[in-house]
């Protein structure tokens, strides 16, 4: 990856997998409808994932956030899940997406409990990012693309080729869609943990003549040994009933996709925490 977190370039072997399984996929991805079925789990994973973080950070930092404010978003969150699960059509799911972001963004600032100075989080800035939160979350979400792309090829099917993100030339779309399951639950927590156990500081930012703020060379190498880390930690798939390491996550969602598309399962089961 560039400095700035942009995927560049990986080194891959011979294609290979399921020609029909990636025939039915981009059938599939070309059928709003049957893109719906599975894009609609996916959102109702990520905002429930996301709702179950606020609940935790509520529940372990009592003294600490705003409690009324946690209250709110998490009933308009589960309503938003709710939503989404009977969405008609996928720009009503997107729709249905960013007011349910908005409501967990709106929250995040407080579950950041050192160093308020220099971490302080006043909404998604991603392009640059323009603060050392925004900067951290942009890196961090980037290795998790990288993973879902990596898991989604593993199992025979094309990264590039979504259901809720639509085509764009360069953009792992499918990636992008099963990502969204784990942003609060293993990216967003994994940046908190950097910053409350202050693992991460102010010193290893540097901002650029643009307004851009970037974690220096040596500190994207701390957080990338610790991304490792944070993968080797088991925890029971809510789906299979059993122990998976973190790293694994992705790859086991990508072979349950798999399993949908093929007919072997009935629905797509999202990653839904408890």
């Amino acid at each position: 990856m560039n400095q700035q977190g942009k995927f560049l370039a990986r080194v891959l072997g011979s294609s290979h997998g399921n020609v029909l399984l990636r025939k039915k996929q981009y059938r599939v991805s070309d059928d709003p409808e049957a893109s719906l079925k599975i894009a609609r789990n996916m959102i109702v994973g990520k905002i429930s994932n996301a709702r179950i973080t606020l609940m935790r950070g509520l529940r372990d930092h009592p003294m600490s956030v705003d409690k009324d404010k946690f209250t709110l978003s998490a009933k308009e969150m589960l309503s938003a899940a709710r939503e989404a699960g009977r969405a008609s059509d996928l720009e009503i799911l997107r729709g249905i997406e960013g007011t349910a972001a908005r409501y967990y963004f709106d929250c995040l600032d407080d579950l950041i409990l050192q160093d308020k100075n220099s971490f302080s989080f006043q909404g998604r800035k991603r392009r640059p990012p323009a603060d050392p939160v925004n900067a951290l979350l942009s890196f961090t979400y980037t290795l998790l693309a990288h993973d879902c792309a990596a898991a989604l090829e593993a199992v025979g099917l094309d990264a590039y080729v979504g259901f809720l993100h639509r085509d764009r030339p360069g953009r792992e779309s499918l990636a992008l869609d099963m990502m969204e399951e784990f942003r609060s639950v293993y990216a967003d927590k994994f940046v908190l943990k950097l910053i409350n156990m202050r693992i991460i500081g102010k010193a290893d930012f540097e901002k650029k003549e643009n307004g851009s703020v970037l974690l220096k060379k040596d500190s994207r190498r701390q957080l990338l040994s610790k991304w490792q880390e944070r993968k080797k930690a088991e925890i029971k798939h809510p789906f299979l009933g059993e122990k998976v390491v973190w790293g694994l996550l992705p790859y086991v969602q990508a072979l349950l996709l798999s399993r949908y598309l093929r007919g072997d399962l009935d629905g797509y089961p999202p990653f839904l925490v408890k």
